[in-house]
């Protein structure tokens, strides 16, 4: 399982040893779908990768709403650079939604990657800043309706594995709205 991490950090800037040593560092846990391992308003402790699987990042709001913020597969870390850089709890939960393998690294190590500019500190803010200004075009620049068809070309094999509610609140619509639109696109 942790193969595929230590694949990742030697492409971003360690070396074979130095991803080995890191490595020693990690927990990999194995999770069922729908588990939430990191809670709205916890501390952040981890910088996550998925080694397997499907998660996603979702905020919750006083009256029980929904929104999802992003979603994760294989090969991705997941990290709260608000969290990381202001010291503070996390704003949204990260849950499982599906069953996962994931490798766990105390956040210290992160700091320490900020703190030297190293290569893979970088590549994740890189990332992070393109996914950001995607997110931003793609919802301020298309109707839901164009949302909803981008998405399914972009990810034909997340789709399936959404609930509607997942998907409508990932693109910013109800999911009564999101059920107009798979209606009028099948007719």
């Amino acid at each position: 399982m942790k193969l595929g991490f230590i694949d990742f950090l030697q492409q971003h800037g360690f070396s074979q040893q130095q991803a080995n040593m890191l490595n020693r560092d990690t927990e990999t846990i194995d999770l069922p779908a729908r588990t939430i391992f990191l809670h709205q308003a916890d501390k952040l402790e981890y910088l996550y990768f998925v080694s397997e699987g499907l998660c996603q990042a979702c905020y919750h709001t006083a009256d029980g709403k929904r929104f999802s913020k992003e979603f994760y597969w294989s090969g991705d870390c997941i990290i709260n650079f608000q969290s990381l850089l202001r010291q503070q709890v996390s704003p949204y939960s990260l849950e499982t939604l599906s069953a996962s393998s994931l490798v766990r690294l105390p956040i210290n190590q992160v700091q320490i990657w900020r703190q030297t500019n190293h290569a893979c500190y970088q590549h994740l803010l890189e990332t992070q800043l393109l996914y950001k200004e995607n997110k931003e075009r793609f919802m301020l620049l298309h109707t839901p309706q164009e949302r909803y068809q981008l998405f399914s070309q972009q990810f034909p094999d997340l789709e399936p594995c959404l609930t509607d509610y997942q998907l409508a609140s990932y693109i910013g619509i109800t999911p009564i709205s999101l059920s107009r639109i798979k209606k009028r696109l099948r007719n």
